[in-house]
């Protein structure tokens, strides 16, 4: 168990760590078009106010992807899951609480399974924060 809880506090700290820097450059990114915006006169709904959106969007959605994706290589370096496809599936799964059951997962990883889930609603959790504070500071929403 002490493994399996080292193992998922590290996972937890890379993947918060990832995310700052994410939203900090992501943040830069809107404070950066804010500023352009105001100079310019842009609108919210003009072509670079609905691309600056849809941009922040991805860049959310790749840190999301990544994140998921750590989690997936560790359950195959650890063997608790057989093949990428299923070990890709069950953190998406797990990550988003969505869940899946743990049918394809090892028995002695199933603690690191349930923190990955708690990890990922936080995540996503201060990913929408970030999205609707930054949209409403641009006027977006």
């Amino acid at each position: 168990m002490l493994t399996e809880l080292f193992t998922a506090t590290a996972m937890v700290l890379l993947t918060v760590f990832i995310h700052a820097v994410g939203l900090v450059l992501l943040g830069r990114l809107t404070r950066y078009e804010a500023r352009e915006e105001q100079k310019l006169n842009i609108k919210p709904l003009s072509m670079a106010g609905v691309s600056l959106t849809v941009a922040v969007v991805l860049g959310l959605f790749v840190l999301h992807a990544a994140e998921i994706w750590l989690y997936a290589a560790l359950y195959l370096e650890l063997g608790a899951i057989d093949t990428l496809r299923h070990a890709v599936y069950f953190s998406t799964q797990t990550y988003a609480a969505i869940g899946f059951g743990d049918e394809l997962l090892d028995p002695g990883w199933q603690l690191l399974a349930a923190i990955e889930g708690i990890n990922g609603v936080i995540l996503l959790g201060w990913s929408t924060a970030f999205f609707v504070t930054g949209m409403r500071r641009l006027g977006h929403l």
